[in-house]
């Protein structure tokens, strides 16, 4: 897939992603209808749906990519998947349900078993992200595209980290003392995938935890932007492993990767 492809299949989902932002945020102002999963992780009616917008647009723009998403069982049980697309429809239900501002849609293609293309819309946010290759990721925001560069965009002199829970563990504090890290931010969904890219922040470390559909659009946008996502021993992270499970993360800015 060439450099001109990839940029047509991205700006082709902006509005389809535009509009599936609109329509979860219309859908929880009437009130969201949820179930527990298997899991026991909660899937919204409005999650539902805009999985249903996604991977509709996909199958029009790319018929022939196989489609992975959290919300349903296709393809799940491929055992040699090296180009496809994974979805989260709604990366931090929780925060969908509680009227809160950070979930996220999420959709990145996998080539190769490494994410090269992806979009991202923060709708409560209003804030849209997306990248269409190495050195072209950007943000749309009120109609006006911005280049991310996660290594100058920076306005904080201090670096600071991203984390997941209040209780960090141990290990995680090594690694924030090490990089001398001087500001800490709860936030949990891809969200920070976004705002690391962007410069606001610097780091982000996670045990094994999450799927590969939570990571796999925040991962390319990162990447594009110049940060790193790699695991705590410092290993690439490659995606259509068995059951889409994550091993550990360590998320950091160009910055911070010019910094060690």
């Amino acid at each position: 897939m060439d450099d001109k492809l990839k940029k047509k299949i991205i700006y082709e989902l902006i509005k389809t992603f535009i509009n599936a932002g609109d329509i979860a945020l219309e859908l929880r102002d009437k009130g969201l209808k949820k179930i527990i999963k298997d899991d026991n992780t909660p899937v919204t009616n409005g999650d539902l749906e805009v999985n249903k917008i996604i991977t509709n647009k996909l199958k029009e723009i790319t018929p022939e990519i196989p489609i992975v998403s959290e919300e349903v069982t296709d393809n799940k049980d491929s055992n040699n998947l090296s180009t496809f697309w994974l979805i989260d429809p709604i990366d931090g239900t929780y925060d969908y349900l509680n009227n809160k501002e950070e979930f996220t849609l999420n959709a990145g293609l996998i080539v190769n078993k490494k994410p090269e293309i992806a979009i991202i819309n923060a709708p409560a946010k209003k804030r849209l992200f997306y990248t269409f290759g190495i050195n072209n990721s950007f943000e749309l925001k009120d109609n006006v595209e911005k280049k991310l560069d996660s290594g100058i965009n920076s306005k904080n002199k201090e670096l600071s980290a991203l984390v997941y829970s209040d209780n960090i563990k141990g290990e995680i504090k090594d690694i924030h003392n090490r990089y001398k890290i001087k500001k800490i931010t709860k936030m949990k969904s891809s969200y920070k995938f976004c705002v690391i890219a962007s410069g606001e922040y610097d780091l982000y470390v996670a045990d094994p935890r999450a799927s590969e559909w939570d990571i796999a659009a925040g991962d390319a946008i990162l990447r594009n932007a110049g940060g790193s996502v790699k695991d705590m021993n410092g290993n690439e992270i490659l995606y259509g492993k068995k059951d889409f499970k994550n091993p550990s993360l360590v998320i950091k800015s160009a910055r911070l990767l010019n910094n060690e």
